[in-house]
């Protein structure tokens, strides 16, 4: 049934898909293209490779959570003390905690664009079109992505609603670099990377390489003369997405990451807890979404996908079983793959959990 679903995922538009699940029976590993369903690189035949190297867009956002988190376990940081506290060169509302940024709730605009209820849309950086196709390789300093963010208005006061926003994981990838002394890369390794051998996974800075071996990645836009034209972008400098989904990792990785943060591995039992507290509005703890499946159970994920490539991760609460999976495909400024990005992802929640 997996290899099925995985064909469907192909059938759906995706270039490849590379699929990891692991239960109490041992691991199933996958990618689709049995013969020509679902390739690592448009025009070539061979499929993903599995287990290859994938940006996985906002699970960044978990691993930055459990960074901050295991700081508090320390003591160096407090949950609910006000970020300017630590890290006071932005200029944040006073009223902004820690636990607001790892979940959403600060109200701080979201660097790469706000959509509001009414439809409307106010723009943040390029991330879209011609103009970041032009710019992919340029090089944006997180402390210009929150500038611009703190630049606009405020979507909420601090603590009243909820709202995904990018520019909460680049405060909060400055605030662990600010209390930590030293880059997030350093401090992802020393902390996560190294203890769990997680030798597939980087977090970069301004590196453009995905390692080897990886699928590719697309882009579709308009040029000048109004043409459609499909780009490879697996090339590209990730400083423009920063903390809200830079890094490069694995299925593997992903599996042996959020295994052990659900077993009790990376925090203590009260912060795992309080991570895995949903907020009312759209389900999200702190640095991960709670969901129910079908049957009445509770998976804990977060999904990512950055210009091409995506990534998803799904666990038990306990770790037990967990559902991992890359994605390579042509991307557009339209979204074109959103919906059967959702309805893939239900249909393999559906399959393994």
């Amino acid at each position: 049934m997996l290899q099925k679903a995985l064909q469907e995922i192909v059938d759906s538009g995706f270039t490849g898909v590379q699929l990891r699940v692991h239960d109490e029976r041992g691991e199933w590993v996958g990618s689709a293209g049995v013969g020509s369903a679902g390739v690592g690189r448009l025009g070539e035949s061979a499929e993903p490779p599995t287990d290859g190297h994938c940006r996985i867009g906002s699970n960044t956002k978990t691993f930055i959570a459990t960074l901050v988190l295991q700081l508090v376990a320390e003591g160096r940081i407090g949950l609910d003390a006000p970020v300017d506290e630590y890290l006071p060169e932005p200029g944040l509302d006073r009223r902004i905690t820690v636990r607001m940024l790892l979940q959403h709730t600060s109200g701080v605009f979201n660097f790469t664009g706000e959509f509001y209820d009414d439809g409307t849309f106010t723009p943040g950086i390029p991330v879209t079109g011609r103009e970041w196709v032009d710019n992919r390789f340029k090089t944006h300093r997180p402390e210009e992505l929150v500038r611009l963010a703190l630049s606009k208005p405020a979507r909420f006061e601090p603590g009243t609603h909820w709202s995904y926003s990018n520019t909460n994981y680049v405060l909060a990838k400055l605030l662990i670099e600010k209390v930590a002394d030293c880059s997030l890369a350093e401090e992802m390794q020393r902390r996560i990377l190294d203890p769990l051998g997680l030798s597939g996974t980087v977090a970069p800075y301004t590196q453009q390489d995905v390692p080897e071996p990886h699928a590719h990645a697309y882009y579709r836009y308009e040029d000048e003369d109004g043409r459609q034209k499909t780009v490879d972008v697996t090339r590209q400098n990730p400083s423009w997405i920063s903390g809200g989904g830079d890094m490069i990792s694995t299925t593997r990785d992903l599996h042996t990451f959020i295994s052990a943060l659900m077993s009790g591995k990376l925090l203590p039992a009260p912060l795992l807890a309080e991570m895995c507290r949903p907020h009312p509005k759209a389900g999200y703890g702190l640095g991960v979404f709670v969901q129910d499946t079908e049957r009445g159970g509770t998976i804990i994920t977060h999904n990512g996908g950055i210009t091409g490539h995506a990534a998803l991760m799904y666990s038990t609460p306990d770790g037990g079983k967990t559902l991992t999976a890359a994605l390579n495909y042509v991307d557009d400024a339209a979204m074109s793959l959103a919906e059967p990005f959702q309805k893939v992802t239900r249909m393999l929640v559906r399959e393994v959990f």
